[in-house]
């Protein structure tokens, strides 16, 4: 319940300042964005906590073939989607982790980040990205984790890892 409320903490603050440099469940990141995609990555296939950056910090090419990353916009951090979204994500984060997920946040739509002109939300959306960097998913509501992993699961490079595992 602790880790949950922190998480909460951290993805409010993140929300609050977009600006700030790539945060982590109870650790902050505080390298340069060129390495925080890396470090995001490898953060989440060792297994540590679900890992949480702004859409400033993110860069999909850094983090293609090692993690999934799901992007949630809105137009406002104050959006209620967004904000039942974010709680929906950390009420189960190892789930999330165990996939490989990396949570990207945009709700600064006048900053239009890569992905941001990229994915081109409209209002609030959730996006879903395989490792290869493709767009598996699209939603303009929030996900329960459970059917984002469900979703995640039935995607074949997911099923190759549990084969192999």
């Amino acid at each position: 319940m602790t880790r949950a409320i922190a998480f909460l903490f951290l993805v409010l603050q993140a929300a609050a300042a977009p600006a700030q440099d790539s945060l982590a469940v109870a650790v902050t990141d505080d390298s340069p964005s060129e390495a925080s995609g890396a470090q995001t990555a490898e953060a989440a296939e060792a297994g540590s906590d679900l890992v949480v950056m702004s859409a400033a910090e993110a860069d999909l090419e850094a983090l293609k073939w090692v993690a999934r990353p799901i992007v949630v916009f809105a137009d406002t951090p104050a959006d209620p989607r967004f904000s039942e979204q974010m709680d929906l994500l950390a009420a189960r984060p190892a789930e999330l982790v165990e996939r490989d997920v990396v949570v990207i946040t945009d709700t600064d739509p006048k900053a239009m980040s890569p992905l941001r002109q990229r994915l081109r939300p409209r209002g609030f959306m959730l996006t879903i990205i395989a490792k290869d960097g493709t767009v598996a998913l699209r939603k303009p509501v929030p996900w329960d984790v459970r059917e984002i992993t469900h979703a995640i699961d039935k995607m074949p490079m997911r099923r190759d890892e549990m084969e192999r595992r």
